[in-house]
């Protein structure tokens, strides 16, 4: 709505809504409503017959928050936790509070660690990841996909430049310190 210099018309009232919409206000009183039996507490309509429910049993030690007394009655098991990111998992909950950075920060670079895991998993398996065919880096030099982003107005243009940067990057920086290893292993065994 404009600002203008004369009050604005006051909205409607229910009853005029009533009066020029059929069926308006049809759910204000509670009896019609239908999800009235939800919004009360009548344990006898519900069938809920418990006050707290029934705990699932812990197997192996979850990460808890500080910031609650115990887990939840039902939770998750199918991620336990493992290996180096585990153990960030947990100082992460141990340590620091929800509402702090560093809990958040700790549980991100967690992520990073099983992300570097499985690529160092693919590669010593003898079946590594290929990193150009799963970015669909690829598919960007045939049939013209290539030429279709330069000739449209695509809003991602702007940070085109930078994409085989950050999918090559990490790969071409890894390959780099396995060959400085590598030369430093080699130069160390020949004295």
């Amino acid at each position: 709505m404009a600002y203008v210099a004369d009050t604005p018309t006051p909205p409607p009232t229910a009853e005029e809504l009533r009066r020029r919409v059929p069926g308006w206000g049809a759910d204000l009183d509670p009896a019609d409503r239908p999800a009235v039996p939800r919004e009360r507490f009548a344990p006898e309509e519900t069938g809920a017959h418990w006050e707290f429910p029934e705990r699932q049993e812990e197997k192996a030690p979850r990460e808890r928050s500080i910031e609650h007394a115990f887990l939840t009655p039902v939770f998750g098991t199918a991620q336990p936790l493992h290996g180096v990111s585990g153990a960030v998992r947990r100082y992460a909950y141990r340590r620091f509070s929800e509402a702090r950075a560093a809990h958040w920060l700790m549980l991100m670079l967690a992520d990073r660690l099983d992300v570097a895991g499985a690529a160092a998993r693919s590669v010593l398996s003898g079946r590594p990841d290929l990193p150009l065919r799963e970015t669909g880096a690829l598919a960007e030099l045939q049939e013209g996909a290539g030429a279709d982003r330069l000739r449209t107005r695509r809003v991602d243009q702007r940070h085109a430049w930078v994409d085989p940067l950050l999918v090559a990057g990490p790969w071409i920086a890894g390959g780099a310190l396995l060959a400085v290893g590598a030369a430093r292993i080699v130069r160390a065994r020949r004295r």
